[in-house]
């Protein structure tokens, strides 16, 4: 497919996940929590969802940086292609959180990841580990359901989306919950707040980074059993003569 259309796609999905899911958490702000916490979490898990069976055939759906380069890493995408991706991403996440604030104005910080502060102090290096943890759950289901799931079409957008709403609701009152540089750097441009905002690059990118071995080690098995039996010299079998050339061949003989 044309590089052009897949890099759209990427620029479209993106777009449409910081839009819808920043968006509840603006919107949330504006109306006194009207959509609550455990709304905004089911709002980004079944936007993903969405956005995955939406554009999944055009351009895989990474929507994420870090899953760009985790997939990288694995071997499972082309390394001259994580550039293009990752800007890609990061300006459809930029245009989704600008088109927020020009429509809406400034409210709950667009939806900016910000470490929780308890007692006058931050959980800046509490919430990188956090993120680290939370991304390398996040990539580590990534692989093993959209690589190696034989149902992958069919469950891949729903478990996906599950577990980011799983995350994004016990973690997101404490780190955010980002596990995506995209979804963090929108917000961030647009609110102007980059209050530890390096941890949202560092930790996402590192968690995706650690899965891929460990669900290499994991596999490593099922993917040397794929091979050899791919490259197993296949047995021809004896074809059995048709019963008129046996019996013309017996008459011969007589």
């Amino acid at each position: 497919m044309d590089i052009k259309k897949i890099l759209l796609a990427e620029f479209i999905g993106t777009f449409i996940l910081v839009f819808t899911a920043t968006g509840a958490i603006v919107f949330d702000s504006m109306t006194n929590g009207t959509i609550t916490h455990i709304g905004v979490s089911l709002v980004f898990g079944v936007v993903v969802m969405v956005v995955i069976y939406a554009i999944g055939d055009i351009s895989g759906a990474h929507i994420n940086p870090a899953v760009t380069i985790g997939l990288a890493i694995s071997g499972e995408f082309p390394a001259n292609r994580i550039g293009p991706y990752i800007f890609f991403q990061c300006l459809g996440a930029t245009v989704a959180s600008f088109t927020l604030l020009l429509l809406f104005g400034n409210h709950g910080e667009m939806g900016a990841t910000i470490p929780i502060e308890i007692d006058g102090q931050r959980l800046t290096y509490e919430c990188l580990i956090l993120e680290v943890i939370l991304t390398f759950i996040l990539m580590f289901v990534i692989l093993n359901v959209a690589i190696n799931s034989p149902n992958k079409k069919t469950v891949a957008g729903l478990i996906i989306g599950g577990i980011i709403a799983v995350e994004a609701c016990f973690a997101g009152p404490i780190s955010g919950a980002s596990m995506n540089p995209a979804r963090s750097l929108g917000p961030a441009l647009a609110s102007g707040n980059f209050t530890d905002f390096w941890i949202y690059i560092v930790g996402t990118i590192s968690g995706s980074a650690l899965a891929v071995p460990i669900w290499k080690y994991l596999v490593s098995n099922n993917i040397e059993q794929g091979k050899s039996h791919r490259n197993r010299p296949r047995r021809n079998k004896p074809r059995n003569r048709p019963p008129q050339r046996q019996e013309k061949q017996q008459l011969k003989k007589r």
